[in-house]
């Protein structure tokens, strides 16, 4: 057994580098991989982990940080678009799920007040489990994913009351306990924190920007990640609501997109050590001593689930049958909040300790048990055909920006505007705070952020994007942005502000277009200073796409041999050479004006 926190911390990863790969290459998703581990570790296999309790806990850091991420994709308008689903098919879930498991463990000998605290918690589903599910398959934005997440928020929801009911339906009353008192906490916690986060997260990422250093920004997201979930705990609710709270306070934010990448890489750590720890809560003692009760007990929760789940699926949810079907695979587990409820229901003599022992085998294996179920529905039902999309909630359209602009100095702005007028969408970042700060107040859809972070190009929807327009100042942060969008959507088109021409020979090696950011207008004034000296303006015109074509050909040759010194600055000389003759043609001179005009002589009509 590891003797250290650094040893120990070794043998999860190693065992998530193994588990992981292992059960997604035989197609059993990633969760089952890290619960396996988490069996193996746990104490009642190899004993690396001789009690989980405590890793359990740090771990569900990794679900406030998903619920964190996932608020933020959901702004204030959303989340009322949403309230039909929420309050409507989610508190239907719940209700129709605790009377009917109530009910079951009533007739099973629980009193009246186990029963109903059984019931209601049994009737929560696992959000980290179902999410990472939905996450894993890209589902999380179809309909069933989408009325999934409705469900699970309203169970977020549903936690307060429950809680705040289980003292009083406890043979062992605490006279400093005030069931009231504690939903009044939570109550105002919220309101608090929603009136709190609108006046005063954006001040704090604005000031913390500004000073230009990234890890400050990272312990700032942290901060406020863990400090909401923190304060919502500390009145008594769950703390993944705080964290979810605080996403969505931020969703329309200029900084979304930067706390997305900050916050993701910490999240998907932690949130595997979650689900080990899931893992080693398991008790394998338990499942043999009584193997009957508890395969039973976990059919019994997941059929009942299940059942309630696909109908409520089909109607009010108005999924078809396969989104049903799938949904109802999802939210058919138990929760890891069921943990946390049956400790504190045997704490007032609610539970016994054995039967809240089994209960809490019964909720983790069902949590186990989850992927496999959902990956036999899956091939049962297969894949969706594509159709037009009837979300039952959300009338707010998903309609992804076609262009991406990185760098919002002068040239990015032009481009904007143009973009603008003619009604094309498109999401622009930039890491100067100020510039963004200042487009924000005329309604431009400009993000805070480093382009040149692959979780930040993600996060803004990267691989979604056809056009990408890098106008970025520094020719590095240029070229390492399109080096990863190039990683990210390699079939997306590339217009890349190029600084010179060696720039722009090393955006082509990319296989990407360069924009010169001086050539057009350059070549604009010489054509207006030949018509200013006296050249006709149809002449001038003339010459300058001359010019710019041969200047082209120039650049696309030059590309070729742009390492070897000598050979530009042959290709330079012959280019000159080229551009003589042109010009020295169009007033009659040369080689190619003698061979013009004795053309021209040789088709003149005989007089």
């Amino acid at each position: 057994m590891p003797d250290s926190g650094l040893q120990l911390a070794l043998v999860f990863l190693l065992a998530a580098v193994i588990a992981v790969p292992v059960f997604k290459r035989f197609g059993l998703g990633a969760v089952l991989g890290y619960l396996a581990a988490g069996v193996l570790l746990g104490p009642h296999a190899l004993k690396v982990v001789s009690d989980p309790a405590g890793v359990l806990t740090a771990s569900e850091i990794g679900v406030v940080m998903m619920l964190f991420v996932i608020g933020l994709e959901l702004s204030l308008p959303r989340l009322k678009v949403m309230r039909g689903a929420v309050f409507g098919v989610g508190a239907l879930q719940v209700v129709l799920t605790a009377l009917a498991m109530g009910t079951i463990c009533w007739f099973y000998g629980f009193t009246s007040n186990a029963a109903l605290v059984v019931g209601v918690a049994l009737a929560l589903s696992s959000t980290a489990v179902g999410l990472q599910l939905l996450s894993e398959r890209s589902e999380l934005g179809s309909n069933h994913g989408r009325l999934a997440f409705a469900i699970l928020l309203f169970q977020d929801i549903a936690a307060i009351p429950l809680l705040a009911a289980i003292p009083l339906l406890g043979s062992v009353q605490h006279a400093a306990t005030s069931p009231w008192l504690a939903v009044a906490k939570g109550v105002g916690a919220i309101a608090i924190l929603l009136l709190g986060g609108r006046l005063l997260l954006r001040h704090l990422f604005n000031v913390v920007a500004r000073t230009g250093m990234p890890e400050v920004f990272t312990a700032a997201a942290l901060l406020v990640v863990l400090g909401s979930a923190w304060f919502l705990e500390l009145a008594g609710l769950s703390a993944g609501l705080g964290a979810f709270i605080a996403g969505v306070i931020l969703a329309d934010s200029e900084f979304r997109h930067e706390l997305e990448s900050q916050i993701q890489p910490f999240e998907g750590l932690l949130l595997g050590l979650f689900f080990m720890a899931v893992g080693m809560s398991i008790d394998l003692k338990q499942i043999a001593a009584q193997p009957l009760l508890i395969a039973s007990g976990v059919a019994v929760l997941m059929t009942v689930k299940f059942a309630i789940l696909f109908a409520i699926g089909l109607r009010p949810g108005r999924l078809d049958a396969r989104g049903a079907l799938l949904l109802a695979s999802v939210l058919s587990l138990g929760g890891e909040f069921a943990f946390v409820v049956f400790n504190q229901a045997q704490s007032v003599q609610l539970l016994t300790p054995v039967v809240r022992d089994q209960l809490t085998a019964i909720v983790g294996l069902s949590m186990a048990v989850t992927p496999v179920l959902l990956i036999g529905v899956s091939k049962l039902v297969g894949r969706e055909r594509k159709k037009r999309d009837d979300r039952p909630f959300d009338t707010i359209p998903d309609d992804q920006p076609q262009v991406m602009i990185a760098g919002f100095g002068r040239f990015g702005q032009i481009v904007a505007r143009l973009l603008f007028t003619q009604n094309v969408r498109f999401v622009a970042i930039d890491s100067d705070v100020e510039q963004v700060e200042f487009f924000r107040r005329f309604g431009n859809p400009i993000y805070y952020g480093d382009p040149t972070k692959p979780e930040l190009l993600r996060s803004a929807g990267a691989q979604h994007i056809r056009l990408f327009v890098v106008a970025m100042g520094s020719v590095e942060d240029s070229l390492r942005t399109v080096r990863l969008i190039k990683r990210i959507n390699p079939t997306a088109t590339i217009l890349a502000r190029a600084r010179d021409r060696r720039h722009a020979w090393q955006l082509m090696d990319f296989g990407v277009t360069p924009i010169r950011e001086t050539f057009f207008s350059a070549l604009r004034t010489g054509r207006d200073a030949l018509v200013a000296l006296g050249m006709p303006p149809e002449i001038a015109d003339d010459r300058m796409r001359r010019f710019k074509a041969a200047d082209e050909r120039v650049l696309a040759a030059q590309h070729l041999v742009y390492d070897d010194e000598d050979a530009l600055k042959q290709t330079s000389a012959d280019a000159r050479k080229e551009l003589e003759q042109l010009f020295a043609a169009d007033l009659g001179e040369g080689l190619l004006g003698s061979a013009a005009k004795q053309d021209s002589e040789e088709t003149l009509p005989a007089v």
